[in-house]
């Protein structure tokens, strides 16, 4: 796991988008992980704007996104098929029949779970999964206590998620309770994970998975096993992280041998 402390939350879009791209160099059809929320937003803008400028081109790419919401509307505002066209698909220009989300009001929802992990690897896996933390340590929306092995599948939301998220709707009570989310098996099968987070309140969860030990209380600290996982944060979130000098001088030497990030 490589750590890389930045200032602020516009750095952390920057480096990360550099990891992003670099990562994708001569992949001739990408295929993106997409997380939501608010921690990917910064990088979702820089990937943008070099779009945009014409540095980098997602029009060829495919997409999947990381989860969604059971039983709600897939028209209604907050749902991860609207927030990810809002967000991703039309920001770096790509195809939104190229871009899948967890189909959240199937009829049969483990049969629409197992049909989205073999579109996943129908389409030669994950190239680039980009990754947020909740604060109680969760990827996706693999809660504490989920296995290490999940595959995708229907989670239910803990309080303390649902309370994280009554921000984007009127109250909490509008939350729903259950999700479709990209399980940890999953996820750890992406050739690069690049998660992203910037805030104090993101501080003990950051910490607790990088520095901590691997647990299933904690599920983002299976990354400590990714073969190729690059955590940027910002200082507020690296604020509790023991090694944070290290982290810091490790990622200087790093740029002066190479000269780039």
């Amino acid at each position: 796991m490589e750590v890389i402390i930045v200032g602020n939350a516009d750095q952390v879009g920057q480096v990360a988008a550099d990891k992003v791209i670099e990562n994708l160099e001569g992949v001739a059809t990408p295929v993106l992980g997409l997380a939501t929320g608010s921690s990917p937003l910064s990088l979702y803008a820089e990937l943008s704007r070099r779009a945009k400028e014409g540095i980098v081109d997602f029009s060829h790419g495919l997409g999947f996104a990381l989860d969604e919401y059971v039983g709600i509307d897939p028209a209604h505002p907050e749902s991860y098929r609207n927030v990810i066209h809002r967000t991703v698909v039309e920001p770096l220009g790509m195809d939104p029949d190229r871009v899948r989300v967890p189909n959240g009001f199937a009829e049969d929802l483990q049969a629409a779970a197992d049909e989205y992990d073999d579109a996943i690897e129908a389409a030669g896996g994950v190239d680039v999964q980009i990754l947020g933390i909740g604060s109680n340590g969760h990827i996706g929306f693999n809660e504490p206590f989920s296995s290490f092995s999940s595959r995708t599948r229907v989670e239910i939301l803990t309080t303390q998620t649902r309370e994280d998220n009554a921000r984007f709707f009127n109250s909490i009570d509008e939350v729903p309770t259950h999700c479709m989310t990209q399980g940890l098996g999953t996820i750890m099968d992406s050739r690069v994970a690049v998660l992203v987070a910037t805030g104090e309140h993101k501080a003990d969860a950051v910490a607790a998975m990088v520095e901590g030990p691997v647990a299933n209380v904690m599920p983002a600290s299976i990354l400590q096993f990714h073969p190729n996982c690059i955590v940027i944060v910002d200082e507020a979130a690296a604020s509790k992280l023991q090694y944070a000098e290290q982290f810091k001088a490790q990622y200087a030497l790093k740029q002066q041998l190479t000269g780039r990030a």
